[in-house]
């Protein structure tokens, strides 16, 4: 009875930790961008105008634990200067973004359309998109559904292709029918907490994290029991994803800058980057020396000249085609 008693308590007291540090989390990192509704739900984006005179739009989407301000932070004021309107997207069900979709709303296709609709409403018809690691998913399934409204494809460090070993087992319990609703509520949060300054170091290395990059991109906001079961259904969706999307890549024609890391710990890039830039008719592929997941924040100014050479090559095409 009392080893019964004392494991109630525990329970109480993890999910009590839970309620009171999701209130927290939600108080310390507000929303900071639109709120734009799209069929009576809410997609969170941050809305960077150009410095001067506007040459197009680009529309950054994030990978897996994160949200608009990681890409936001790492490439808008820089994209900016060049003259490009910054759309940065927190993904359905990351940061605050509602989740779309219902039982499908993993579904890369989903995500492309409910983002593509959330631009337009803010008055982006076409854009460059630019994306990272799992976000990868969302933006190949954008340039093969979404042909007129993108311009350019800039895929860095992406999710592409079928990989051997599955995904990590906190992903798959978090995104369990049964097992995942207790395992939010009682587990991701202490652990996280815990967790969270290793699991950034592991993403960067071999490079340094920034120290303020945790705080900087509004981080802990993946603790939250909501927020966390989207991003586990997505990453445990995404095998699923990437079988159904990578025999279609041949028919993509916006033109694709592959840009990776030679030294990539996260995702394989022989398989995803190599792949992607194989599959894709005309992609071209840059690897960068000694460079982990995040190139955008190791060689930024590498990633934004990348960027800035996609739509270069798409205004090529539309003066051809005019």
């Amino acid at each position: 009875m009392t080893i019964v008693l004392a494991l109630l308590s525990l329970i109480g007291a993890l999910a009590a930790f839970t309620a009171v540090e999701t209130r927290r989390i939600e108080a310390r990192y507000p929303p900071t961008g639109e709120l734009v509704t799209v069929d009576g739900r809410k997609i969170h984006m941050l809305d960077r105008p150009a410095d001067g005179e506007e040459r197009g739009a680009v529309l950054l989407v994030h990978g897996a634990s994160g949200n608009a301000a990681d890409m936001c932070l790492a490439l808008a004021d820089r994209l900016a200067a060049e003259g490009f309107r910054v759309l940065s997207v927190d993904r359905p069900g990351h940061g605050w973004s509602d989740r779309f979709g219902g039982g499908d709303g993993a579904t890369p296709a989903v995500q492309a359309s409910a983002l593509r609709r959330a631009a337009e409403t803010l008055g982006v018809a076409r854009a460059v998109v630019a994306v990272h690691s799992l976000g990868g998913l969302t933006g190949l399934a954008m340039a093969l559904d979404h042909t007129d409204f993108v311009r350019a494809l800039v895929l860095i460090s992406p999710v592409s292709h079928p990989w051997p070993g599955g995904v990590a087992w906190y992903y798959t319990v978090g995104a369990h029918r049964w097992l995942g609703p207790a395992f939010r509520q009682l587990v991701t949060l202490p652990a996280g907490r815990l967790r969270m300054r290793s699991a950034v170091a592991g993403v960067f290395a071999p490079n340094a994290a920034p120290r303020d990059f945790i705080e900087a991109t509004r981080l802990p906001l993946v603790l939250r029991p909501l927020h966390f079961r989207a991003n586990c259904e997505d990453v445990a969706h995404a095998e699923a994803a990437v079988a159904a999307l990578s025999p279609r890549y041949g028919a993509i024609r916006a033109p694709t800058e592959v840009v990776t890391g030679d030294s990539d710990g996260v995702v394989y890039a022989h398989i995803h980057s190599v792949g992607s830039a194989r599959d894709i008719p005309g992609a071209r592929l840059t690897t960068l020396s000694g460079v982990g997941h995040s190139p955008h924040y190791v060689a930024p100014e590498r990633v934004v000249a990348i960027i800035v050479e996609a739509e270069r090559r798409a205004a090529e095409r539309e003066t051809e085609a005019a």
